[in-house]
C-alpha cells in the first residue's frame, strides 16, 4: 500500500464510541472555562497579579486548549477522573474566593445568595454561545490533525456507517453553533421588506464559501492528499454542505415564520427519515444508482454529501430556534437560571428520544445524517450549552463576591433594571469598559473563519512533512500542541490588531 492508501485505511471502517463518553468529554471544557474564570479572579484580584496580553493568552491556552488536547488523546480513557479533578480544583478555587470575598464579608451565605439573585446581567453577546463556538472550533482543529497519529483513539474518529464518534459531533456542532448566531437570529430586521432582496443577500453571502470549497477541492486533487471517500464523496466537502444549507434555509424562512424553526427542523428530519426507510434513498446513498457502489456521474460520486445535507438543514433550523430562545432579552439572573434549566431538560428529553429512535427506527449515522444523528447532535449541543450557561451563573456569583472583578467573555453585573443607569453601573469595573479584551476565547469566536482555514492549511502541511502513522506518542503530542499554539497565537494577535476577514 502507498502512504496515501495507508492513511486512508487508518481512518476508515470505524464504529465510534458510546454517547455517554462523548457527552462526558463535552462537559469537560465547560468546567475548564469555569476554572479559567476562577483563576483570573484569584490571580488578578487576590494575588495582585498583573495581566498582560501574553499572560492572559498563556492562561487561556493552558487551561482550555492543552486539557482538550490531552482529553482527546493520551487521557482519553480517564475522562471521568479528569472531570472529577477539574471539579475539585474549581471547587477549591471558589472556596478561596468566597473565603476572601471583599463584598458582603459579614453576611451569611444565604443572604449573599438572596442579594445575588436580585442582580441583573448585561453583555454585548451571550458568553455561553461564544464559548460553545470556540469549544467546537478548537475540538475540530485538534481532531483533524490528531486523528492521523496513532495516539488518537480510533473510537473518536468519524464512523464509517453507523455509530457515534467524537469527530462526528464536530461537524454537527459547528452547524448548530453557526446557526445560533446567524444573521436571522442577530438581526431579525434583515428579513423585513422585500423577500427577494433578503434572498439575494443570502445568495451573495455564500460566494466566499464557493471559492473556499472549490479551492480546497483543487488543492486536494492536485497534491494527491488522502481522502475518506465515504465521508462526503469524490468532490464534495464540508464547505459545499454549508453552502447548500445557507441556500435552503432562507427559502424556508420566506415561507415559514422564524419562530417556528423547531417545527421545520422536526418536519425535515422526520420526512427525510421516512424517505430513507420507505424509498430507495438509503440504497442510493450506500450503493449508488446501480446498486454496486458506482461513482460514475455527479450524483453517484457525491451522493453522501449531497443527500445528507437535508439532515444538516434540520440541525441548522434547531440551532436557529435555540439562538432565538437564548437571545431573548433576559436581563435578570433568575431568568438565566430558568433558561439553563430548560435547555438541560430539553437535552435530557432528546437523549431519551434518541434511545427510542435507535432501538425502534435506526442507529445514528453521520454518513446519512439521519433522524438519530440529528437528535444526537441537538441533544449534545444543548447539554454543552446548558453546562456553559450554568458555569456562567456560578462565575457571575464569584465575580459578585469580589469588588471590581473582571473576567473577559463573561456577564457584566448590574443593579436591578428599575434603577437608573448611572446608579446601576457601579458593579461594572472601569477596566472592563476601557481596556481591550485580552481573551483567547473572544479572539477565536470573532476570528472563527480564519482559525478554521488556518487549521486546515497547517494540518495539510504537517501531513505532507511528517510521517504521522509511525510517530511516537511524545512526538505526536508535541506536534499537536505546537500546531494549536501557533494557530491560536496567530488568531489572537490578529484579533488584538483588529484584522478581520468577515464573509458571512
Amino acid at each position: 500500500m502507498s502512504q496515501k492508501q495507508m492513511k486512508e485505511a487508518f481512518v476508515s471502517n470505524l464504529n465510534g464510541t458510546t454517547v455517554l463518553e462523548i457527552t462526558q468529554g463535552l462537559c469537560f471544557p465547560a468546567f475548564c472555562i469555569l476554572c479559567r474564570g476562577f483563576l483570573i479572579i484569584f490571580s488578578q484580584y487576590l494575588c495582585s497579579f498583573s495581566h498582560t496580553w501574553k499572560t492572559r493568552f498563556f492562561i487561556d491556552f493552558v487551561v482550555l486548549i492543552v486539557p482538550m488536547v490531552a482529553t482527546l488523546t493520551i487521557w482519553a480513557s480517564f475522562i471521568l477522573l479528569e472531570l472529577l479533578a477539574v471539579i475539585v480544583f474549581g471547587a477549591g478555587l471558589f472556596y478561596q474566593i468566597y473565603r476572601r470575598r471583599t463584598c458582603y464579608a459579614r453576611l451569611p451565605f444565604q443572604k449573599i445568595l438572596e442579594k445575588f439573585l436580585n442582580i441583573s446581567l448585561e453583555s454585548e453577546y451571550i458568553p455561553a454561545i461564544s464559548c460553545f463556538r470556540v469549544i467546537t472550533s478548537a475540538f475540530t482543529a485538534i481532531a483533524i490533525l490528531a486523528v492521523d497519529f496513532p495516539f488518537f483513539p480510533r473510537r473518536f474518529a468519524k464512523t464509517e456507517l453507523y455509530g457515534t464518534g467524537a469527530m462526528d459531533f464536530g461537524v454537527g456542532g459547528f452547524v448548530f453553533g453557526t446557526a445560533m448566531v446567524c444573521l436571522e437570529v442577530r438581526r431579525r430586521k434583515c428579513m423585513e421588506g422585500s423577500k427577494l432582496h433578503y434572498f439575494t443577500n443570502s445568495l451573495y453571502s455564500v460566494w466566499p464559501l464557493v471559492f473556499l470549497g472549490i479551492g480546497r477541492l483543487a488543492i486536494i486533487k492536485s497534491i494527491g492528499y488522502q481522502e475518506h471517500l465515504t465521508e462526503y464523496g469524490v468532490h464534495w466537502n464540508f464547505f459545499f454542505t454549508i453552502i447548500v444549507v445557507k441556500l435552503i434555509t432562507p427559502l424556508l424562512f420566506i415561507i415559514f415564520p422564524l419562530n417556528k424553526s423547531w417545527i421545520i427542523a422536526l418536519s425535515v428530519t422526520v420526512l427525510y427519515q421516512l424517505a430513507l426507510d420507505f424509498t430507495s434513498l438509503k440504497r442510493l446513498i450506500l450503493y449508488g444508482t446501480d446498486g454496486s457502489g458506482t461513482r460514475i456521474g455527479l450524483l453517484n460520486a457525491n451522493r453522501e454529501g449531497i443527500i445528507s445535507t437535508l439532515g444538516y438543514v434540520a440541525i441548522h433550523m434547531a440551532g436557529v430556534q435555540t439562538g432565538l430562545y437564548v437571545h431573548k432579552n433576559r436581563s435578570h439572573i433568575k431568568d438565566l437560571i430558568k433558561v439553563a434549566c430548560f435547555l438541560l431538560l430539553a437535552a435530557i428529553s432528546l437523549f431519551i428520544s434518541l434511545y427510542v429512535v435507535q432501538v425502534n427506527v435506526e442507529a445514528v449515522s453521520r454518513r446519512m445524517a439521519n433522524l438519530a444523528f440529528c437528535i444526537w447532535i441537538v441533544a449534545s449541543s444543548l447539554i454543552l450549552l446548558s453546562s456553559l450557561l450554568l458555569g456562567d451563573i456560578i462565575l457571575s456569583f464569584a465575580k459578585f463576591l469580589i469588588k471590581g472583578a473582571l473576567v473577559p467573555c463573561s456577564w457584566k453585573l448590574i443593579q436591578s433594571p428599575v434603577t437608573s443607569k448611572k446608579h446601576s453601573e457601579y458593579l461594572i469595573p472601569e477596566a472592563e469598559r476601557m481596556e481591550p479584551r485580552l481573551c483567547l476565547i473572544t479572539a477565536l469566536n470573532r476570528k472563527q473563519l480564519i482559525f478554521f482555514l488556518l487549521s486546515n492549511i497547517t494540518t495539510g502541511l504537517i501531513n505532507l512533512m511528517v510521517d504521522t502513522l509511525h510517530s511516537s506518542t511524545l512526538w505526536a503530542l508535541f506536534v499537536v500542541n505546537l500546531y494549536m499554539f501557533s494557530n491560536c497565537l496567530i488568531v489572537y494577535v490578529l484579533y488584538l490588531q483588529d484584522k478581520t476577514i468577515q464573509f458571512w
